[in-house]
């Protein structure tokens, strides 16, 4: 079984991160595509801003009833600072016999070189790089074991992200159709990202 992680903070998770997941499932052939919020993200400053019960939970709802996508709690559950060479390696323990491919947005794709034993990670999964509305894939730029295992995929120029999101309910502007009905329904029963 051929399985794509999808891996962030997912604070909140949007419709890009949705495309995003089916453009990649579809260009690599992947069975499933798997939705991984992060305890502590290594690459960003600050905490999110939503508990990590409530990212999961805007997870489930996001993939409820989408055949190929699954919500996955394990770097929540094992707390700490999420580095994907850990999780990889613990979902590789829990479910031998799949192959793993990370889907990366352009914006993290240009620091992939700068990841934790990254040298080791590109030894256990392959990447599909999604190129992002202002964000240049540099592929050139990154180590041949890494460039080696990747795969460029366009998608759907949406320039959504959970900053913009957060923002606008900062604001008290609307984020319906930003993010999925049940993840919409949720924030705004939960006053998620008002001030």
């Amino acid at each position: 079984m051929q399985v794509g992680i999808m891996g962030g903070t997912f604070d909140p998770i949007h419709i890009g991160h949705m495309v995003a997941a089916e453009t990649a499932r579809e260009a690599g052939g992947l069975d499933e595509v798997w939705f991984i919020p992060s305890a502590m993200p290594p690459l960003k400053n600050g905490e999110p801003s939503a508990s990590g019960e409530q990212r999961l939970e805007m997870v489930y709802r996001a993939v409820d009833f989408q055949p190929y996508f699954r919500a996955m709690d394990i770097e929540l559950e094992r707390g700490g600072v999420s580095y994907s060479i850990d999780t990889v390696r613990e979902l590789q323990a829990l479910y031998p016999g799949r192959a793993f491919t990370y889907i990366i947005g352009a914006d993290r794709l240009n620091d992939l070189g700068s990841w934790r034993r990254v040298e080791e990670l590109a030894e256990l999964v392959s990447f599909i790089g999604l190129e992002r509305p202002g964000h240049l894939i540099d592929a050139a730029s990154l180590p041949s074991f890494i460039s080696g295992k990747l795969r460029i995929v366009q998608m759907p120029q949406l320039d959504v992200s959970s900053t913009d999101i957060r923002g606008r309910r900062a604001a008290g502007r609307s984020i319906r159709f930003l993010v999925p009905d049940k993840v919409y329904s949720f924030i705004i029963r939960n006053h998620l990202y008002e001030t």
